[in-house]
């Protein structure tokens, strides 16, 4: 929202600055807002001699409101001078005697938020009132509030913008009613809905790509004799268009004023002479003013009296106050460079020369005059109007000065938006930092230049990086590398070495795992050499079977020795019971398998007959009910099985059998 007041702040649209005239035509007041806020509202009693600045006559009225004034809007009806007043919430309405004193009339509030208010110049105190929600009302003291008109959706096409305006018109009881992409006629006694297009951001009017609508004026006036009884003034970011309302669409004016701002306020005035074309002046949010004079009365068509002329603004008056130090300078020129937010003129009729006293009111609260000296006919070489500086207004802008620079810079609590980027960005007081870096970093960006080396010092030492901290082993990878490699035989084994090491504590087994698991593991760590014996087909027998050597067995010492290894302690009892309950004979060696099988020889009894020794052959016994492998006596005697028959007719086990 910031961002989007920066480019376009349509809060204010219609001006916060107001001229009422007083019981001469050289006294009059100014009504402006003022405060940090702009919620208070200041009355200030001018007088205006001929060919000389403008004089405060005493103090300045105040009157509290409770909102930031928003539009500042005067008009005489009748001998009636009226005062209309638009907040975010709320408006309010005044009646101005001809002493200056301001008697409260009526407070609205607007409950949606009001985006633009106008007073009829045909009945005194009528005044209309739109809303962000689309909706227009009319407030008058023998009717009250009435609504007459309401439409959330744009007229032309879909904007998002929920900006809405509405004037009057020739006719007492019709109004416009605008947005930002065109401007429609409604009658406030028809049906509702019934209206005609004023103007459309389009062809008809040879609009811009990206043409949006932001101020529309009623240019008629209730009099005897009105010049422009039947146009109105329709302004756009690119172009300012004249249309008639008795021929809508078709614009009878399209001029470029190329101002670099959005032009958000107009103020046409009387002509200085009888006769003479009439002042229309333009006003843009950031300061910059274009003077254009319309010629053109009764069936004549509105035209441009000689060439629009640009007015010195209130930056440019920079130059007429003395050289000060760059801080104050940098102050002085961001103070002058405020947005505009109001702008108010007149033209004193008994002055003998052509006279504008034209008033800007700035976002800072500061109220700035100049004196213009008009010509009565210009033509397409005249020259455009200068400021002149007296003697009177050098010693007033060196007060102004002087108090401007005693105050300290304290950064306020809310301030209007301004199109500076360095105010935007360095509202509040920047801290001190010991460090370089940031320090040379404001300093480029203050000076609008690139960064160099030694705005930000040195650069840090590159040294080498950290090597990495060493994690734990990957056992997982390390086997898959060995198995992608056809080292897996040599993994196991370095597996098993160093599960079985005298400084390594032996993994726990799993509670699933059964004796017969840990008797087979323990059958396959036994390095027998005579282990192994030829194979025997299971459907003929060997005529005589080979004698083999007693096996000695080896002693009880060594024997736990070997099958202690790997074993966890809570399981050795556990096995010495169940390795004495075996059968087993002195003659007959114990059941062995093949070192290069993990399974046990139990379970190769089970896969199909064994021959024995005296080569009967004997089927294997059914499978025990209890968990562990049935094991006779004639099996564990002797086993004779080829490794190789043995690994082919070998099964999944499952769930630790």
């Amino acid at each position: 929202m910031r961002w989007e007041q920066l480019l376009l702040d349509d809060a204010f649209t219609g001006g916060a600055l107001a001229w009422v005239p007083g019981r001469t035509p050289q006294v009059g007041q100014l009504v402006y807002p003022a405060g940090g806020a702009l919620d208070t509202l200041c009355f200030q009693e001018v007088r205006l001699p001929p060919g000389s600045d403008p004089q405060a006559l005493g103090d300045p009225g105040h009157i509290r409101l409770r909102g930031p004034v928003r539009q500042v809007v005067t008009r005489t009806v009748q001998g009636e001078s009226l005062l209309a007043v638009r907040s975010d919430y709320h408006c309010a309405l005044w009646k101005v005697s001809k002493q200056g004193r301001a008697a409260p009339l009526q407070v609205l509030q607007v409950g949606k938020g009001a985006t633009g208010i106008s007073l009829s110049p045909h009945l005194p105190g009528e005044l209309a009132v739109c809303s962000r929600s689309g909706a227009v009302c009319l407030w008058t003291p023998q009717d009250g509030l009435q609504q007459v008109y309401k439409d959330p959706e744009t007229l032309v096409f879909c904007d998002p913008s929920p900006w809405r305006w509405a004037d009057f018109t020739a006719h007492p009881r019709v109004l416009t009613v605008g947005d930002r992409t065109g401007v429609k006629i409604i009658d406030t006694q028809g049906p509702p809905g019934c209206g005609l297009l004023l103007f459309r951001g389009g062809a008809e009017a040879s609009c811009r790509r990206g043409e949006r609508v932001l101020l529309t004026q009623y240019l008629g006036e209730c009099g005897p004799e009105p010049q422009l009884p039947t146009l109105h003034l329709i302004c756009t970011q690119f172009s300012l268009y004249l249309v008639d309302e008795r021929l809508p669409l078709v614009p009878m004016l399209k001029w470029e004023h190329n101002l670099p701002s959005a032009p958000l306020w107009a103020r046409l005035l009387p002509p200085p002479c009888p006769g003479c074309p009439r002042p229309l002046l333009l006003g843009g949010q950031g300061g910059h003013l274009q003077l254009l004079h319309l010629a053109g009365e009764g069936a004549s068509a509105p035209r441009l009296a000689g060439p629009p002329q640009s007015l010195p603004s209130s930056s440019d008056s920079l130059s007429a106050f003395p050289l000060l130090e760059p801080k104050s300078q940098w102050r002085l020129q961001e103070r002058l460079k405020a947005p505009t937010i109001g702008l108010a003129a007149t033209i004193p009729s008994s002055a003998s020369e052509p006279v504008l006293s034209l008033f800007q009111l700035s976002a800072a609260g500061d109220v700035f005059h100049q004196h213009l000296h008009l010509q009565a006919d210009p033509g397409p070489h005249s020259r455009a109007p200068t400021a002149s500086w007296t003697p009177q207004a050098t010693a007033c802008c060196s007060r102004w000065l002087k108090a401007l620079l005693d105050v300290p810079p304290t950064p306020p609590v809310w301030a209007a938006p301004t199109f500076s980027h360095r105010r935007l960005l360095g509202c509040m007081e920047q801290r001190k930092v010991e460090q370089k870096g940031p320090e040379g970093l404001r300093a480029a960006m203050a000076a609008g230049r690139l960064l160099r080396q030694q705005d930000v010092g040195s650069p840090p030492s590159a040294g080498p990086p950290p090597a990495p901290e060493p994690g734990p082993e990957d056992e997982l990878s390390a086997r898959l590398e060995a198995a992608w490699e056809g080292r897996m035989a040599a993994w196991w084994e370095r597996q098993q070495g160093r599960s079985s090491g005298p400084g390594r504590q032996p993994k726990r087994r799993k509670r699933r795992t059964q004796l017969s698991s840990t008797f087979s593991s323990l059958s396959g760590r036994l390095d027998l050499s005579d282990a192994t014996s030829p194979p025997h087909s299971p459907d003929r027998a060997s005529p005589e079977a080979r004698p083999r050597p007693p096996v000695t067995p080896p002693s009880q010492e060594s024997t736990q020795e070997l099958w202690a290894r790997g074993v966890p302690s809570e399981r050795q009892q556990t096995l010495r019971d169940y390795m004495a309950r075996l059968p087993l004979r002195g003659d007959a060696p114990r059941g062995v398998s093949s070192p290069l099988s993990g399974t046990s020889s139990v379970r190769a009894t089970r896969s199909r007959p064994q021959t024995l020794q005296d080569g009967t052959a004997e089927l294997p016994p059914r499978r025990n009910t209890r968990r562990g492998a049935a094991v006779s006596s004639s099996q564990t005697s002797s086993v004779w099985a080829t490794p190789s028959r043995q690994q082919a007719l070998r099964k999944k086990p499952r769930m630790g059998f």
